[in-house]
């Protein structure tokens, strides 16, 4: 049985993720997608690595990061961060711990002592529950056990520095292994940016673990998807209006 299946009872959770999902499908057939699939999900990605920096504090402008000209470390680790995701898909349902670790190597480098990277600094135990959560799982849906993964580990916070881009990061692995997104096109962390007061506050309420608090993080995280469903839409329209 899906462990997570109580949480699809509490009231407008279940609507909420499946009117998401809905909106995700039906931005998938953006005829963009076509024949420049490959440039809207390279802007999408960017946008993602942009976006979950700004949700660390390290707020740049998208043209800039764009034209190469920021240095700032966390900024650098998101990218790196996005450019690796598609090469840990296979390996995150089968070996989580592992992935989570390579995921702060790549964010956290030049932000912490190298000692550091890839070290749990706490939460080793729920860490855990969390893997054994993830791996194997095709039961819980999709959305429900990436937003359950983003929760935990942004509660946990269960690294040194940008823990909150390893969280998003896995979080996005989670909807694109389980075939969701496939292609990597959901930059749900653009989501959470724009709606940026209810993302911390949801998050803090998730953290109290009262039912309300969780529903109110569920709620948050279809929204979010939502956001980036219409943000693939916007971006294929940017794209075919330049060729």
């Amino acid at each position: 049985m899906d462990p997570l299946a109580p949480l699809l009872d509490l009231a407008d959770v279940a609507p909420a993720l499946s009117e998401a999902r809905d909106r995700v499908d039906a931005a998938m057939r953006h005829r963009a997608l076509r024949r420049h699939g490959g440039q809207v999900a390279a802007e999408a990605s960017l946008r993602a690595a942009v976006a979950s920096a700004a949700l660390e504090g390290n707020v740049h402008e998208l043209d800039d990061v764009r034209g190469g000209t920021v240095t700032d470390p966390v900024v650098q680790g998101a990218l790196r961060v996005a450019e690796g995701v598609g090469g840990l898909v296979d390996l995150w349902p089968r070996a989580p711990r592992q992935v989570l670790a390579k995921l702060h190597v790549l964010a956290a480098r030049g932000v912490v002592p190298p000692a550091d990277l890839g070290r749990l600094t706490g939460g080793a135990e729920r860490v855990d529950m969390l893997a054994g959560l993830v791996a194997g799982n095709d039961r819980t849906p999709p959305l429900l056990l990436a937003a359950v993964v983003h929760a935990e580990l942004i509660t946990l916070r269960p690294f040194a520095g940008p823990a909150g881009v390893v969280a998003r990061a896995a979080a996005r692995l989670t909807i694109i292994s389980r075939g969701l997104d496939p292609r990597g096109l959901v930059a749900v962390e653009v989501g959470h940016q724009a709606r940026e007061p209810e993302y911390v506050g949801s998050a803090g309420a998730y953290a109290t673990g009262t039912p309300d608090g969780v529903r109110s993080w569920l709620r948050h995280y279809a929204a979010a998807v939502t956001v980036a469903a219409d943000e693939i839409t916007k971006i294929g329209d940017e794209v075919l209006a330049t060729v």
